[in-house]
């Protein structure tokens, strides 16, 4: 049995909407648990890491410094994981919390490529032996290898970590802890793996390795996530070495649960004695969908307190917007919640670079919608009312703990970063009616929109990249009539665009871009804390919901564009002409865009 990605989803509570949810968190898929237990005696749960970050409890905890012992790690006491890994985001909050809330887990954590400078409290690889039983009901003896990989780009992704650890490439430190497990004496090789499924053919420092990982000799099933998705599924795209309908990767058994405990991953394995060890002789694999009503006590009660202190922290008011501000329009260039959040981002670096010799030069500031839609479901958007803005709003606005920075760029490079991001859309035939608009494998946090700059995107062309950052049309520009200030942008001109953090790491979409360029401010306040003391010092606010850019016209031609069906209520505010085409089999609103 296996769990990932759960950041923090303990109980089947969504923070941000402020309601109970009933397809997420570890307390509902404890039935599943406890179901999978009553059928299979030989039975072992493993969690796959990012665990600790990822809800406004976990930043709460966090951020109030008291978490002993740590809820996520109580409630997996309380259900018996066998061991568990850790995810790049479990290092979100750094290292001596990481340290803290570890030393309270009553099961071990195996972490083989990760070197700490310091001590931590986990091992690089693990022997767990354990009494089984046969067919007969003889007690047989069973040791069963695990390792546990996270991405190696952890430390790109989070630069302050650079002088604590160490992240290294996951399959050269699989080789070495198969070796070390085999000679242990290991029957069985279970790869945790924080890493997504990818390609077959190995890489140097892959981020998604959990195919190549599963080829290796030596390693018997697999354990995926880090990328959010189900596996096995219908809906999860084939490739070599990936089957996803029998839920094998290079024909070894894996599963990918999904994510905030929204599934339970099973593999049932049939062993059979081979000489002195054992072998698979056959086994299945699924993801269970979590469906419980009600919360598990057992894990539910180590985390009522610290929910009960989270609901009555972000329920603080800070001010008031005079619009709601949702982003069921994000992907078709409206969306006031990412204004503000970009209005924010310029207010602090203005004030940052008062003084300095970068005062006179133009600010711009990028951001992306991180709730809107995709893997998360048609209720994954943030849906703010008219009124009252709490700390849950600013939450909901601005999910991950990045730090506000600012670098230099040129109106060329400008172009470069919007056709990046122009990539979530689809190639679109002129004249052909009712065209899919998004590309499925693109996901919305990479859709950086820039406050200050009004361009097009030309969707007769195909996209500059790929959703990864490969260059996949080298003679193909989309981003067209790109102004600031109503006057067209050189390519020599000179700006300071805000970002994230996470824009500045060696990796990702836009590090080609960002990379090398002069960085004017790394600023240590985090985006979040920065947009709760702007909408403070604002009081009230009413954000225009236009973001800049548009689709440049192609007549008689027509896209659908799916959204939240809760988007039917906002349909009269938007200021682009739309026509409800129904909703599709997944639960999203289909709109008809006339281009």
């Amino acid at each position: 049995m296996a769990t990932t990605d759960l950041h923090m989803h303990v109980l089947g509570y969504d923070y941000l909407a402020d309601r109970p949810a009933g397809h997420i968190g570890l307390s509902r898929a404890a039935a599943l648990i406890a179901q999978a237990r009553r059928t299979a005696e030989n039975c072992l749960l493993f969690d796959n890491g990012d665990f600790l970050q990822g809800s406004p409890m976990g930043d709460y905890l966090a951020e109030s410094g008291g978490i002993g012992p740590h809820p996520a790690i109580a409630a997996m006491n309380a259900l018996r994981y066998d061991a568990a890994t850790l995810g790049n985001h479990d290092f979100s909050f750094g290292t001596g919390f990481l340290r803290r809330a570890l030393e309270g887990a009553e099961f071990p954590f195996a972490a083989t490529n990760l070197h700490p400078v310091r001590p931590l409290p986990v091992s690089q690889h693990l022997l767990l032996e354990r009494q089984v039983r046969d067919s007969r009901g003889t007690a047989r003896r069973l040791r069963i290898g695990v390792l546990g990989f996270l991405p190696p780009q952890t430390v790109d992704w989070e630069p302050a970590l650079r002088p604590e650890i160490r992240v290294a490439d996951i399959l050269q430190a699989a080789r070495a802890g198969i070796e070390a497990l085999r000679q242990q004496g290991a029957d069985l090789v279970v790869a945790l793996s924080h890493s997504g499924i990818g390609a077959l053919q190995p890489a140097p420092m892959m981020e998604n390795a959990a195919t190549a990982l599963a080829a290796l000799p030596g390693i018997d099933l697999v354990i995926a996530g880090h990328t959010h998705r189900v596996f096995p599924s219908a809906a999860h795209p084939q490739g070599p070495g990936i089957d996803a309908r029998r839920g094998t990767l290079a024909g070894k058994p894996a599963v990918m649960p999904g994510f905030w405990g929204s599934h339970l991953g099973l593999i049932d394995l049939r062993l059979e004695s081979a000489g002195t060890g054992w072998r698979i002789a056959d086994f299945t694999c699924r993801a269970e969908p979590v469906a419980a009503e009600e919360d598990h006590a057992s894990v539910s009660g180590p985390a009522l307190s610290a929910h009960r202190q989270t609901l009555r922290h972000f329920r603080r008011r800070i001010g008031r917007t005079e619009r709601p501000l949702s982003s069921y329009f994000a992907l078709i260039g409206e969306d006031p919640g990412l204004r503000l959040v970009a209005m924010a981002q310029r207010w602090h670096v203005r004030r940052a670079l008062r003084g300095t010799r970068w005062q006179d030069l133009p600010i711009l500031s990028a951001a992306a919608p991180f709730r809107a839609g995709g893997r998360g479901g048609p209720q994954h958007y943030t849906d703010v009312p008219a009124g009252r803005l709490t700390l849950r709003n600013i939450a909901d606005l601005y999910l991950f703990p990045n730090r506000i920075c600012a670098i230099r760029l040129t109106g060329a490079e400008l172009r470069e970063w919007l056709e990046r991001s122009a990539s979530l859309f689809l190639q679109v035939q002129p004249g052909k009616p009712d065209q899919p608009l998004i590309d499925p494998e693109f996901p919305t946090y990479n859709f950086d929109v820039i406050d200050g700059l009004d361009w097009q995107i030309d969707l007769s062309l195909p996209p500059r990249y790929a959703p990864d950052g490969a260059l996949a049309h080298a003679d193909s520009h989309r981003i067209g009539a790109m102004t600031h200030r109503r006057q067209p942008v050189a390519a020599d001109q000179q700006f300071i665009l805000v970002t994230n953090s996470y824009r500045l790491s060696d990796c990702g979409l836009f590090a080609p871009v960002a990379a090398g360029r002069p960085v004017l401010l790394d600023s240590t306040s985090r985006t979040r804390e920065v947009l709760r003391r702007y909408v403070a010092r604002r009081r009230v606010l009413a954000p225009d919901a236009r973001t800049g850019w548009s689709f440049r016209p192609l007549p008689g031609t027509s896209v659908l564009f799916e959204t939240g069906p809760a988007a039917a209520a906002h349909l009269d505010a938007l200021g682009t002409p739309v026509e409800p085409a129904g909703i599709g089999p997944d639960g999203f609103l289909r709109l008809r865009l006339h281009l």
